[in-house]
This record gives C-alpha cells, structure tokens and sequence, in this order.
C-alpha cells in the first residue's frame, strides 16, 4: 500500500507526535499507575508508544538483513507474524516505560521534538533498517502515524480526556492504513461486511 500523495505523512506525523507529547502532559503525578491498556499501567502505555518515535532514531540510515518491505502493509504483515508474541509485546512496554525515568512526560516532550525535527531533516528514500526488513523513510512514517494514533487514543480513553484535534490527520492516514491491512487480510470479506453494517466483527478482532 501507498499513502496517497495528497495525504503529506511528514506533516501528519509531526503533528500525531504533538498530539502523543500533549496527552503524555495531561497525565498527573499519581496517575502513570493507573491502568493503561490491557496488562500495561499509563506509564507502560506511554513506554511502549513512545517507541514509535525511538525507532527511528535507532533504524534510520542502518539498513538490515532480509528482503525489503513494500511498504506500511507489508511491515504490518509481517509483524503480525514475527513480532505479536503478547508476553514479549507486553515486557517491551513495561520496559520502554521504565527507560522514561523521573519525568516520563520531560523526556516524551524531547523525544518528539528531536525526532520530528530528524524526519524533517531526512530525506524520503533514506532506509529505515526494521526487525522486519529494510524500508524507506517514506514507506515507515505511516506504521509510527498508525501506532502514535492509536495508542493515543488509547491514552486519552485511560485518562478520560478528548483526543487532541491535532490527532485527526492521523486518524484519517491510519484509517487508510487499516483499510489497506483490511483487504490485505484472509477477513477481507467480513470486515467490509461489518464497515456496510450487514454483520458483526467477532469480540477481541484485530487486524494486527
């Protein structure tokens, strides 16, 4: 899949990062306890969403072994293979979380500003070394717009808050995204059947 070139991925990452950075400061002193998503605490939420930004910095410029990726859908193909074991998923955030330190929403602020300001810098065909395979630049800025989105949502839900309206570009791009995922998948048929009302998605479905 190929993010549509009306659709400016640098411009909706920037602002799905300023989003995440302005949720992260709405948490309070006693509240990166509290439950987050599933078996993760806020703190652990944030850890783990916080990698959408980390990996770049870590992946980009550092190609990798294997075939390259075709892009968003590919990357996500093959993470639903290689990288959904829910225990490693799980202890990945816990430990993003606590890499946060003292000041978990300090350190998110400067996180995003530093890794926005590297995406601007970097050139769209640059490679990207994953896990998974090597990508360019363009081609993994919409899996960090999909994450950075949906975890954000996920925040602003655990924390009982409005998704910030600088979320709304990623919210379309990620809605493209899953689209693609969608018709990519062996439930094609049954998720569009459910998006035209005509049936019902099985409790705990996930295209991930």
């Amino acid at each position: 899949m190929t993010i549509p070139p009306s659709i400016p991925t640098r411009s909706v990452f920037a602002a799905a990062a300023a989003a995440f950075r302005e949720l992260v400061g709405r948490v309070g002193p006693d509240g990166w306890d509290e439950p987050g998503l599933g078996v993760w605490s806020v703190r652990d939420l944030v850890g783990h969403t916080s990698r959408s930004l980390t990996t770049i910095e870590t992946y980009l410029g550092v190609p990798s072994p294997g075939e390259p990726l075709d892009g968003p859908v590919d990357y996500f193909r093959r993470a639903r293979v290689a990288l959904a074991d829910p225990d490693a998923v799980a202890q990945r955030g816990r430990d993003a979380g606590a890499a946060l330190g003292d000041d978990p929403a300090a350190r998110v602020a400067e996180l995003a500003d530093r890794v926005t300001a590297l995406v601007d810098a970097s050139p769209g065909d640059e490679s990207v070394g994953t896990p998974l395979g090597t990508m360019t630049l363009a081609g993994y800025l919409p899996t960090r717009v999909f994450e950075l989105t949906v975890h954000g949502i996920d925040l602003a839900r655990a924390l009982d808050v409005d998704p910030p309206v600088t979320l709304g570009p990623g919210i379309g791009l990620s809605c493209a995204l899953a689209g693609g995922l969608a018709a990519d998948s062996p439930d094609a048929v049954a998720v569009l059947m459910a998006l035209t009302g005509r049936t019902e998605l099985p409790r705990g479905f996930t295209l991930l």
